[in-house]
């Protein structure tokens, strides 16, 4: 679980939004209350009382230059989490991380490189990962674009914006 003063850097994903209340119809622990549908492209980012001007700079700097076409089309399963891979959002990751060096996705626990993915369900028994992977196979597939990425923070409120950083022209 995230502590207060995490941040990250996210790619929004409101057409997936049915996949997560989907998911939460078989278990409603399944996704995160007040986190919206999303693709991680790095997490944790910086500590929130660290953030300045000049980081929310250097990412706007590696952001690819206009929207970002995606096409959620898979589901991957292990154990309790069901996830949809996001793999035409790996480059803007991969320009993200560059940036931010330091900074090791999900704390090194998937390596240095972890594919780019929505997360549908995470932390359910098994069964309810098994309907939850049937229902989200069942909905896809999904075309979307990624117009913007999100620097966000997470308070004793919930997860708040930073900034929202526009893929332009």
């Amino acid at each position: 679980m995230a502590r207060t003063g995490t941040t990250a850097v996210l790619a929004l994903l409101p057409d997936a939004e049915p996949l997560l209340r989907s998911a939460a119809e078989v278990d409603a622990l399944a996704v995160r209350p007040g986190v919206p549908a999303h693709a991680a492209l790095l997490y944790p980012w910086l500590p929130a009382d660290e953030v300045d001007g000049s980081d929310v700079d250097r990412l706007r700097v590696a952001l690819p230059v206009g929207p970002v076409p995606v096409g959620l089309t898979a589901v991957e399963r292990t154990g309790g989490f069901v996830g949809v891979p996001v793999p035409e959002l790996s480059r803007a990751a991969d320009a993200v991380r560059a940036a931010f060096p330091a900074q090791v996705p999900y704390g090194g626990r998937f390596g240095p490189r972890p594919p780019v993915h929505l997360t549908v369900a995470l932390d359910v028994a098994p069964q309810a990962a098994a309907e939850i992977a049937r229902r989200t196979a069942a909905a896809l597939p999904i075309t979307t674009e990624v117009t913007a990425l999100h620097a966000v923070g997470l308070t004793d409120t919930g997860w708040h914006s930073l900034a929202e950083l526009p893929l332009s022209r």
